[in-house]
């Protein structure tokens, strides 16, 4: 089973320990809700753990596999898309997770795109306060 596959299974499952040995230690994670990337397998895994009780209904709908040049050498590199659907507070969410992999096929990069906008709002404020109640940032306001 690819990696891509596991990570699928893994979070359809909801199964967050299985996901985290699919990242490589310093993987990075590029979200709709932050500029900055969460780095490294720790913040990565408090997120996809905040994800997991935010998303509603949570279900991929397609797969694309291919590459990239996304390697430091401007080299091609494996990556893949899952295409899913969720809902948000109620609103409809459509998005993609984008992933690079890195020579033993681990997951160096995902990048996390959705719309609609509305969604993104809503994601974005749950997201925060999530990570927040789990000490990954602090509180709004703090």
């Amino acid at each position: 089973m690819s990696i891509l596959e596991r990570f699928r299974a893994a979070v359809e499952k909801r199964d967050l320990a299985a996901m985290e040995e699919l990242f490589t230690p310093d993987a990075r994670l590029y979200s709709p809700v932050k500029f900055r990337p969460f780095e490294g397998r720790p913040m990565i895994m408090g997120l996809l753990g905040v994800l997991l009780r935010t998303f509603g209904d949570f279900h991929y709908v397609g797969e694309f596999t291919g590459t990239s040049g996304t390697s430091s050498t401007g080299e091609e590199t494996p990556s893949a898309v899952l295409e899913f659907r969720a809902t948000v507070d109620g609103r409809e969410i459509h998005g993609i997770d984008l992933f690079h992999f890195d020579e033993a096929g681990l997951i160096m990069e995902l990048t996390v795109m959705v719309r609609p906008q509305s969604a993104v709002v809503a994601l974005g404020q749950a997201v925060l306060a999530g990570l927040a109640e789990d000490g990954l940032v602090p509180a709004p306001g703090a």
